[in-house]
């Protein structure tokens, strides 16, 4: 049993069968989500909230956050007081082959190419 089914606290997702495309893209084109989801795909895990430094306001942070949930491009889970992050790489993988590897690759070139570290 997880620390959300214990606590009551578990948080809405998509099912696979649910996500869509469009949503998933509109997700991922604002630039502070594309930033969270460059540092979980580098972390290759579970990254608590707090672990990320957004110059954004704390709403404005727990809101890209929902948009990544609602759309299925993160899963996000309480472990005891900490909500946790983390990639639906396999869903997104298998409805969308190569749509994550190639996104993320973009962006990396973009950053590159304009000098900065979003």
């Amino acid at each position: 049993m997880t620390d959300t089914a214990i606590t009551g606290r578990a948080l809405p997702h998509p099912a696979p069968e649910e996500i869509r495309l469009e949503t998933v893209l509109h997700a991922l084109s604002d630039p502070m989500r594309l930033r969270i989801v460059r540092e979980l795909a580098a972390a290759e895990g579970e990254l608590s909230c707090s672990h990320f430094d957004l110059p954004v306001t704390k709403s404005t942070t727990t809101h890209h956050f929902r948009v990544l949930r609602e759309s299925g491009v993160i899963r996000q889970v309480y472990r005891g007081t900490a909500k946790m992050n983390a990639l639906r790489r396999p869903d997104l993988d298998r409805l969308f082959p190569d749509l994550l590897d190639t996104l993320l690759a973009a962006a990396k070139r973009q950053s590159a190419r304009l000098g900065d570290d979003s």
